[in-house]
């Protein structure tokens, strides 16, 4: 065989070698991939039923139920429109608290509750999840423009 033609066919496969390392890497990265969901979201269906994600929002004000002599809590998040009611085996962060910010990963069973494997409590008072910062912040301009909707449609005015 000329040099020529080993030389090109030590770059064939090197670049078929880079191709079947870039295809497991990028799988891997796929698989472990965890995305971020509102309840809002949650409600309209948007969120994968057969794969593992995020949920965040704030924990409903007296919505926390432990079970007795058990580690089995559960609680609703709220993005302050839709509401999604959370179960969690295990021993809840010390920052967690009803009233204050979530993120839990884990699965929606077929009743509609999240079957939560993680529980992430927010680490100082001002700090929440860019991204329930803004559901949250969107859920109540929606709120607030329904208000104002309905309030001009008064018949009584």
């Amino acid at each position: 065989m000329k040099p020529r033609n080993k030389r090109i066919l030590l770059i064939l496969i090197g670049l078929v070698a880079l191709g079947v390392a870039a295809f497991f890497v990028l799988r891997a990265f796929n698989e472990n991939l965890v995305f971020f969901y509102t309840p809002s979201q949650i409600a309209n269906h948007e969120a994968p039923t057969n794969k593992s994600f995020r949920i965040g929002g704030m924990v409903v004000e007296n919505s926390l139920q432990r079970e007795p002599g058990g580690l089995e809590v559960k609680f609703i998040v709220t993005d302050t429109a839709q509401s999604v009611p959370v179960q969690y085996a295990g021993i809840l962060p010390d920052l967690f608290k009803e009233g204050k910010g979530v993120v839990a990963e884990g699965r929606l069973n077929a009743q509609g509750v999240f079957v939560a494997s993680q529980v992430l409590a927010k680490h100082d008072e001002n700090y929440m999840p860019p991204e329930a910062k803004d559901a949250v912040k969107a859920a109540q301009e929606n709120q607030n423009n329904l208000a104002k909707t309905l309030q001009n449609t008064d018949p009584k005015k």
